[in-house]
């Protein structure tokens, strides 16, 4: 059961006390954990597949574009990478056929990137990886369609509250 309140988080934080702050910390720890299990999952799968000249980051982000055409900052504004080092793997990809780059007539500063056809199948590659994750935790009884709208519902407020708080709006 969900209790709605109309009190200030302050006010909330004092009335749970450490509970609250441990259980936000534990979220934020499993977080973290399943997103480099993630990374951990697609660098086994290309192991597996014999795809050795690509890194995990790099296929989600070749996974994450699909059929996109977009900049580098793009990237960023889209949420397909929150990475340092875009450039790097950016020409890292370019470099290695997975990706193409154009640069923009109007601003000569500004590259173009979509995915070749190497880098299709890559993204395939990661599709059907997640396919099989998703079927499997449903055939298992682990999480169903309703556990992950839900799960869904409640990482998007937190990612909002977070944003909200890079923006300075409470």
């Amino acid at each position: 059961m969900t209790i709605q309140t109309n009190m200030p988080a302050a006010e909330l934080m004092a009335d749970s006390g450490p509970q609250l702050l441990s259980s936000y910390l534990d979220t934020l720890a499993m977080i973290e954990r399943l997103h480099r299990l993630l990374l951990d999952l697609i660098k086994d799968e290309f192991e597996r597949l014999g795809v050795l000249d690509i890194n995990a980051v790099q296929a989600l982000l070749l996974f994450n574009i699909g059929q996109n055409e977009v900049t580098a900052g793009e990237l960023k504004s889209r949420g397909y990478y929150q990475g340092s080092n875009v450039s790097y793997n950016l020409k890292k990809l370019v470099d290695m056929g997975y990706m193409h780059h154009e640069r923009s007539d109007i601003d000569r500063r500004s590259v173009r990137v979509r995915l070749t056809d190497r880098g299709v199948t890559v993204r395939g590659q990661v599709q059907a990886l997640f396919e099989r994750h998703a079927e499997g935790m449903e055939g298992r009884g682990i999480v169903g369609m309703t556990g992950l709208d839900e799960a869904n519902r409640l990482l998007r407020r937190m990612e909002r509250f977070w944003g909200d708080q890079i923006r300075y709006i409470y």
